[in-house]
């Protein structure tokens, strides 16, 4: 059963399995994103945030116009005058950019409630967005390029810019990232419909900078594409971040959060080129990967923590590496953070945060050395001792001062070495101290100096149990402990493909054919009216829309208007653009001896080459001469008894070779975009 739906004074056909798909898909748009005047204390947080973006607008607005007139005058009075207002705006500038530094450092809202007990992770703020109207130039596009009547699609229109204005304040949970996602998709076929390569639409892309505040504009979808794509890594980390650590579950999800969220983040530093705003710069993408990344590792080694008993020298030995290797992770994600430009843009607590948990894990890894050393019952089984030495310090010697240490083969020896571990796990430790009380903001995190500060006590006393008469000079100086672990984790690719999204603009034709690239005539009725016992005279080919393939030259289609490559856009009162070769060919059966077709002629390329297999049917009565396929010319009466499969008279299809269907649903794989203002 066909089903229609009224257009431009059209019925217009659909797909069979689309229908009841995209009817779904619309009603699903009706999801919002949350309140952020009601929403928790995450709520309120975004919204001074977005208060403060727009005061720093505000300044850079009056700071320019400052700048203009400095330039512009030559009066010295009125010079030194706006110098000191200009000193003033740079100022206040500095002064909001420090206060949304502070906001945006801060982390212990996004953690859940549990995770006081545990050492702090970090998440990302999301970048703010101005409320965008695309109404008036979507619709001069429609009128003008796809000659639609404009009023037919207000509704979809609106529809868009609900599904924007819900996606600037998504939900912290699975659903608000399948939101973003939604949307991200959906750019597709946004722009494929109304955003030619040539030219730019008068539509302005509002986005501020994620941790500075600065706002950036650009007439490019791709800067709406990869600011969706940044907030779908930032809210990654929120939710990671919220996830309860002190049970395995929510080990486990967060994990998988930060996995996603480094992921996204290379994702767009691959795909997405020379972006306006510094948060979306290749070092800030590669910092954002390297820290998102070293928090997953860590929820690893928790959970390790959490679901293993440690006993023997082997286990502490894995422990060891473990959190050797997420040290690691995090001495190489303060490194990124402190090179330039990105040590400029950062929160100083971002920098202390990952520089402390660099020292906390190396003195955790140390003192898990010094413990396989001295307290498990096989420590003196020597076999496990050299595989223990040969692990841990792969590519290394080990030696004292003297130059003279071996494999520790007695108790003697065995204390020595893990003394040395443990006076390395101290001296980690107190660094690890003295880094997280340099920074303010860091201090705020009370539960985490107290995380800090157990862990040197009790490492201290371990080694003030053992340190007896012993000097330290006497301690041998122990190697760097080679990072391993059982499962280095990878960044999560975004899986796209899960969130699937109809084209709301779908009802202008398929997107392969009906795009802001391609250019065809305006639509025009032609109609075919034949005699009793003649027939139309024209063959079509494909689906969706079909094409005009061939015409009779003195037939009833040979004397008008039709032209061979049209498109048959309308049959009668019904809009054909989405109709099948099949349903085509039965709306012309049951035209009777008059017809009207509405047809449009593509510019530029032939349709019918690029695709020489298409189906094909031929409208003909079997007393009219038909050019067939290889060129002869007869009556379809010869080739009745040939074809067995054919339909009786007045009506007479010739079916050729069937072939695929044309590739206009088929996205084509995620390219480059260049988010640069066009």
């Amino acid at each position: 059963m066909m089903e229609f739906t009224k257009t431009n004074g059209y019925s217009m056909s659909l797909p069979h399995k689309s229908v009841i798909r995209v009817m779904k898909e619309h009603e699903r748009h009706s999801r919002k994103g949350s309140d952020p005047l009601i929403q928790t204390v995450r709520g309120k947080l975004q919204t001074r945030r977005s208060k403060l973006n727009d005061k720093i607008n505000k300044e850079l607005r009056m700071r320019t116009g400052a700048e203009n007139l400095f330039r512009a005058t030559a009066n010295k009075k009125l010079r030194e005058q706006v110098a000191v207002e200009l000193s003033f705006f740079n100022s206040s500038i500095q002064l909001l950019k420090e206060e949304l530094s502070d906001l945006n450092s801060t982390v212990d809202i996004y953690q859940h409630d549990s995770n006081s007990k545990c050492s702090p992770m970090i998440p990302l703020g999301l970048k703010e967005t101005k409320e965008e109207d695309f109404r008036i130039p979507l619709m001069d596009v429609i009128l003008e390029h796809y000659s639609e009547d404009n009023k037919d699609y207000e509704k979809e229109i609106q529809e868009l810019m609900d599904i924007r204005q819900a996606i600037r304040t998504p939900l912290r949970d699975p659903s608000g990232v399948e939101l973003l996602i939604e949307y991200f998709n959906q750019l597709y076929y946004i722009e494929k419909r109304f955003f030619p390569s040539d030219k730019s639409l008068p539509i302005h892309f509002h986005w501020y900078d994620s941790l500075t505040g600065v706002p950036s504009t650009q007439k490019a979808i791709g800067f709406e594409k990869g600011s969706i794509l940044f907030n779908i890594g930032a809210l990654y980390s929120q939710i990671a971040c919220k996830q309860d650590r002190l049970q395995l579950d929510g080990l486990l999800q967060a994990m998988r959060y930060f996995q996603r969220a480094a992921g996204t983040f290379f994702h767009l530093q691959t795909h997405f080129k020379h972006a306006p705003s510094m948060d979306m710069q290749p070092q800030t993408l590669s910092m954002l990967n390297l820290l998102m990344m070293a928090q997953a590792q860590e929820c690893f080694l928790e959970k390790k923590i959490l679901t293993e008993n440690p006993e023997g020298v082997l286990h502490h030995t894995q422990m060891a590496q473990e959190a050797a290797l997420v040290s690691e992770k995090y001495r190489e994600c303060h490194r990124s953070m402190t090179a330039e430009p990105v040590k400029s843009y950062l929160p100083l607590s971002w920098i202390t945060m990952a520089q402390t948990k660099h020292y906390f894990f190396k003195g955790m890894a140390h003192s898990s050395v010094a413990t396989a050393l001295m307290s498990q019952k096989d420590s003196s089984d020597v076999d496990r001792l050299k595989d223990m030495m040969e692990s841990l310090h792969t590519g290394t010697e080990i030696r004292d001062e003297n130059n003279g240490l071996k494999l520790p083969t007695n108790e003697d020896d065995r204390k020595v070495l893990g003394k040395a571990h443990l006076r390395e796990s101290v001296l980690s430790h107190e660094e690890a101290l003295r880094v997280h009380d340099l920074c303010k903001q860091s201090r705020k995190i009370d539960t985490f100096r107290e995380i800090l500060q157990k862990t040197h006590e009790k490492t201290l006393a371990k080694f003030s149990a053992l340190e007896e008469e012993d000097d330290f000079t006497e301690l041998v100086t122990v190697p760097r402990i080679q990072g391993r672990s059982e499962n280095d984790l990878s960044p999560i690719s975004p899986e796209f493909s899960k969130v699937k999204v109809s084209d709301i603009f779908w009802k202008l034709g398929p997107i392969a054919i009906f795009n802001a690239r391609n250019e065809w005539s305006a639509a025009r009725l032609v109609p075919l009216n034949r005699d009793l016992g003649e027939g139309f005279g024209f063959s079509v080919r494909g689906d969706s829309p079909v094409i005009v393939a061939e015409i009779e030259p003195d037939s009833v289609a040979g004397k008008s208007s039709m032209k061979v490559g049209d498109f048959v856009v309308g049959v009668g009162t019904i809009d054909t653009k989405w109709a099948k070769h099949e349903e085509v060919v039965q709306f012309v059966r049951k035209a009777g001896n008059y017809l009207e077709l509405r047809l449009i002629t593509p510019m530029g390329q032939s349709y019918l080459e690029c695709d020489p297999e298409i189906r094909a049917s031929t409208i003909s009565l079997p007393t009219s001469p038909v050019k067939l396929q290889n060129g002869r010319t007869g009556s379809l009466n010869s080739e009745k008894s040939n074809r067995s499969s054919r339909l009786s008279a007045p009506w007479i299809f010739m079916r050729r070779n069937s072939s695929k269907e044309k590739s206009d649903k088929k996205k084509p794989e995620e390219g480059d975009d260049d988010i640069v203002s066009r």
